[in-house]
């Protein structure tokens, strides 16, 4: 068999990626303790029928406190379907804060074919945060449609890039469940015919295994 060169695109994304994530919240120290004389002078101070003050705050109840293992939210099956020729471990990419955002790869080129799949797991503060989240990532992403039965909320969009007369054409499906956000790249192509694999494999591919990694999300929370 021939050996035919990546294209550049390609190339680069064999190259090793750090997920950086956001700087951590600092954590502030309590109100001191009140001294005797202020709590005697607060005691005489109190009228019959008041009532304690509540808290200013709550703390945001959170379904997901972590990410799953990434490498270890699709089965085998489905990665050898969707990446002929990967080795169905996976590899993770280096996170600065593992706890809150983890992203696993599989690459392979079996013949002519190539793909790449990429599954990412995000844990936000809240839903709100993880809602604010989505929508800002379905904007920058626009052209493609909602995915209905999968998390909270899902979207789907497929585009077309040509390099060096070589077609590559990626799947990306975004999704939302609870304060989780869950992402999928799926690409490929065809070094013989220089043609990408069709749209709606692609698609179906991405969602696929969006379907998977939030069922292992899912999972991971009842254990």
């Amino acid at each position: 068999m021939r050996s035919l060169p990546l294209p550049l695109a390609l190339t680069a994304r064999l190259s090793p990626v750090v997920v950086l994530a956001a700087a951590g919240w600092a954590l502030s120290s309590g109100p001191l303790a009140a001294t005797p004389a202020a709590e005697d002078r607060a005691a005489t101070q109190k009228t019959d029928g008041e009532e304690p003050s509540a808290p200013a705050t709550e703390a945001v109840s959170k379904t997901y406190s972590a990410a799953p293992a990434p490498c270890d939210s699709l089965g085998s099956k489905s990665i050898k379907s969707l990446v002929p020729g990967a080795k169905t471990a996976g590899k993770e990419i280096p996170s600065t804060d593992s706890k809150l955002r983890r992203t696993c790869s599989w690459n392979a080129l079996k013949g002519y074919e190539y793909r790449w799949l990429d599954v990412s797991f995000e844990i936000t503060q809240s839903d709100d945060a993880a809602k604010e989240s989505f929508k800002e990532r379905v904007a920058d992403k626009s052209g493609g449609g909602d995915v209905p039965g999968i998390g909270d909320a899902g979207y789907s969009v497929v585009n077309l890039s040509t390099e060096d007369k070589q077609q590559t054409r990626e799947g990306v499906v975004l999704v939302r469940s609870s304060n989780a956000l869950i992402s999928i790249t799926y690409s490929g192509s065809d070094f013989e015919s220089k043609k990408a694999p069709a749209s709606d494999d692609i698609n179906k591919g991405a969602i696929k295994a969006a379907k998977e990694a939030v069922a292992a999300l899912e999972d991971g929370q009842k254990g």
